[in-house]
């Protein structure tokens, strides 16, 4: 079944054309990826489809209300002075959801023991995977990640994947943004390519990597860019 469509969608703010008829569709269950170079329309796609913006033209389709959504976007909105367990005390009020769950949270993202720990003291991928606890307290329908690994090293990385795909497996559909075309085969079912906010490939990203030579990285996936539309990720 579709969990999110969109139908040459279009949006501008004031002169600046973000989308040009963006039209794509996830499956329920699947982890979906988009990938594109900063500027690319990604962070419009995900406030248009999370209700933030409204599209200017195209239609748009999300089978989740927005309290069936989780989100984990660029910055973390997390409260550093307050510990682990505190952050997710206060949107388990919010949602109106049992106290058991934030300890579930916790214990799903490895950070049960840290639950009494500041966020201030916490590394970059402990912050990440609170996030990802905040993001899935409410145990929603849809999933957004927004560059989730950026700037972590490869173990660190490597946990985040295992999460991602467990939530995957419990039947979430998840929407991640990337520009590193490795991720994306690790993780996605499916991706597309945004270039100028237009998209210019999708689909298996094995099969994308085999069409051209084996993108992997991303000097390679800047290569794709160049040959596709004359420009690079700049």
């Amino acid at each position: 079944m579709i969990s999110i469509s969109m139908k040459d969608v279009t949006k501008s703010f004031g002169e600046n054309n973000v989308l040009k008829g963006v039209t794509f569709d996830t499956h329920e269950g699947e982890i979906f990826g988009m990938l594109g170079p900063s500027g690319a329309g990604k962070t419009t796609i995900i406030n248009i489809l999370t209700k933030q913006f409204a599209a200017d033209g195209g239609e748009v389709y999300v089978s989740a209300s927005s309290n069936e959504m989780g989100l984990m976007l660029e910055h973390d909105g997390l409260f550093p002075r307050l510990n682990c367990l505190e952050n997710l005390i206060i949107f388990e009020k919010i949602y109106g959801i049992p106290h058991s769950r934030s300890i579930e949270a916790l214990e799903s993202v490895g950070l049960a023991k840290a639950h009494k720990t500041a966020v201030e003291k916490l590394s970059r991928g402990m912050r990440q995977r609170l996030v990802i606890a905040r993001a899935i307290l409410h145990k929603p329908k849809i999933l957004f990640l927004d560059e989730p690994t950026s700037a972590l090293d490869p173990l660190t990385a490597q946990g985040i994947y295992h999460l991602i795909k467990e939530l995957r497996g419990s039947g979430t559909t998840i929407f991640l943004t990337t520009h590193n075309m490795q991720e994306a085969v690790n993780l996605c079912d499916r991706v597309v390519m945004l270039h100028g906010g237009t998209i210019i490939e999708q689909g298996d990203p094995n099969e994308i990597c085999d069409r051209y030579s084996a993108v992997k990285t991303i000097k390679d996936l800047e290569a794709v860019f160049v040959q596709l539309t004359g420009g690079g990720l700049q």
